[in-house]
């Protein structure tokens, strides 16, 4: 007799079905697990082991062999213990043999028998629905695997003595309920920015329009304080961006308790972060920052001291919103939708160009230090801004600055403006305007005769690329929704241009 359960392995966010076969059969006593598994799943012979016996059942002196179908899909990760221990019980008949037949099952074990949480509950939870199956998973990742929908049944214990005993009737395993995470209070306020009004304005136009953004100063000058601040006026996430970001945190095992947000995300890395560290990689295959990043903001501080190499592997997934990762044996895709904001100084001493200061080594040292990020790379950038330093009259200058939540209010509706243009256009998955196609952008952001005439005389005097042309366009249309104007006006391309001069001196000295 042959015993099957039902799991997944993870490809991407995707949770592809996989049958979980065990034959006890006379032979040669030992326990034998093929299908391409990995190092993790090879292990899971003595952990399973184990953990029967920690529940009081023996393996007979019998041949075990575990197939996990199908067999030419490499399988990674502890998961797939539970399902192997709950095979290895229906063959030996301590689990009714249809008990299972409803469920795919995920969860690592202990040696004691309790359930460890692993990461993939919410992807898994999906792909069960999908199939019209209920899941069983660790009780820490219950409240996870809850959000994939309420008439999705889901089996959380704690331990498999628990979940044996709810199959015979005598325990009985309530439903878990969906983790919210508590609402971020205290963050960091625009109101706190001194000065740098242009700065602030650049910074309320990139989240209108979900452009990506490039902030040239000096050290002190407020650069990193302004991208910290972005957070507090984007919008929230919609329920179907939610469930994208929650799967790719959930695949990284980075949900705590499960718990759902729906603020963008932010993440920071350091300048010291590895290729595969940023775009994803690694022997399984990770999702990397921009992919964590998902429908939220990847800071990069410091820009140039990332290595060349690292910052031109994020040139295809800005530009595509999805981040490839192949392997010699498999091909994994990761979404990678993100805004780039990034800070640089305008030279290794930082102080090029200020007034009154004198750069120690002259131009050559601006040119050198600007030419490590690549003109590819500042291409794709909207948004490009000079950041002087703050003076002392405007530090001391009484009042305080607009708050974060005014900027958000203006903000939220030029997105819902952005939203509502493009479902009439039979486009609801578009949400702004830094996504829209270039075919879509000439026809959303088509310019008046003056606005034209302006930005062909810019485009052949800063020879701007079909990129470059395309991106302006858009940054043009995002003022003009912020003015709540319909069409796109003369005044409306000056300011988008405007931001691309201190780009096109970057993309020069690269």
């Amino acid at each position: 007799m042959v015993a099957r359960v039902g799991t997944v392995a993870f490809q991407g966010i995707e949770g592809v079905p996989v049958d979980v076969q065990v034959m006890v059969a006379p032979g040669k006593v030992g326990m034998q697990i093929v299908g391409l598994p990995d190092k993790a799943v090879a292990e899971s012979r003595e952990r399973v082991q184990a953990a029967l016996h920690a529940s009081g059942l023996s393996l007979p002196p019998k041949r075990v062999t575990i197939n996990l179908a199908p067999a030419d899909l490499p399988k990674e990760g502890s998961h797939y213990d539970l399902a192997i221990a709950l095979g290895l019980m229906v063959a030996l008949g301590a689990v009714p043999a249809d008990a299972l037949s409803g469920y795919l099952v995920i969860g690592e074990l202990n040696l004691d028998g309790t359930l460890a949480p692993v990461a993939g509950a919410l992807p898994a939870a999906i792909a069960a629905n999908a199939l019209d199956k209920g899941l069983v998973c660790p009780a820490g990742n219950g409240a996870e695997a809850a959000w994939a929908g309420g008439g999705l049944s889901v089996l959380a214990p704690r331990s498999l003595i628990a979940l044996v005993n709810h199959f015979k009737g005598t325990q009985v395993l309530a439903r878990p309920e969906p983790a919210i995470r508590a609402p971020a209070f205290g963050l960091p306020d625009l109101a706190d920015i001194r000065g740098q009004e242009s700065a602030r304005r650049a910074l309320e136009v990139a989240a209108a329009g979900n452009h990506n953004l490039l902030m040239v100063g000096p050290p002190g000058s407020g650069k990193s304080m302004l991208a910290q601040r972005l957070a507090s006026i984007l919008p929230p996430l919609s329920p179907a961006e939610l469930l994208e970001v929650s799967m790719v945190h959930s695949i990284a095992g980075q949900l705590a308790g499960g718990r759902l947000s729906d603020r963008r995300p932010f993440r920071a890395p350091h300048h010291s972060a590895s290729m595969a560290a940023l775009v994803g990689g690694g022997p399984r295959a990770r999702p990397g920052e921009v992919s964590l990043a998902h429908n939220g903001v990847l800071f990069l501080d410091e820009l140039p001291e990332f290595s060349p190499q690292a910052l031109d592997a994020l040139r295809q997934p800005l530009e595509a919103g999805e981040c490839v990762i192949a392997r010699a044996n498999h091909r994994v895709s990761y979404p990678a939708a993100v805004q780039l904001v990034a800070a640089m100084n305008p030279c290794r001493c930082g102080m090029a160009g200020e007034p009154g200061m004198v750069c120690a080594r002259g131009p050559r040292c601006a040119s050198d230090y600007q030419a490590r990020v690549s003109g590819p790379l500042m291409d794709r950038i909207d948004i490009r801004i000079d950041v002087p330093a703050v003076s002392a009259a405007d530090l001391i200058r009484p009042g305080t600055s607009e708050t974060s939540e005014a900027v958000a209010r203006r903000v939220a509706r030029a997105r819902a403006l952005q939203v509502d243009r493009f479902a009439r256009l039979g486009m609801p998955a578009l949400t702004s305007n830094a996504r829209a196609s270039t075919a879509l952008v000439e026809k959303i952001a088509e310019p008046d005769p003056g606005g034209l005439q302006l930005l062909r005389d810019a485009a052949e005097k800063m020879r701007f690329s079909a990129r470059a042309y395309h991106r302006v366009l858009k940054v043009a249309r995002t003022l003009a929704d912020l003015d709540e104007a319909p069409a796109i006006g003369r005044i409306h391309l000056a300011e988008a241009i405007s931001y691309r001069i201190a780009g096109e001196r970057l993309a020069a000295a690269a």
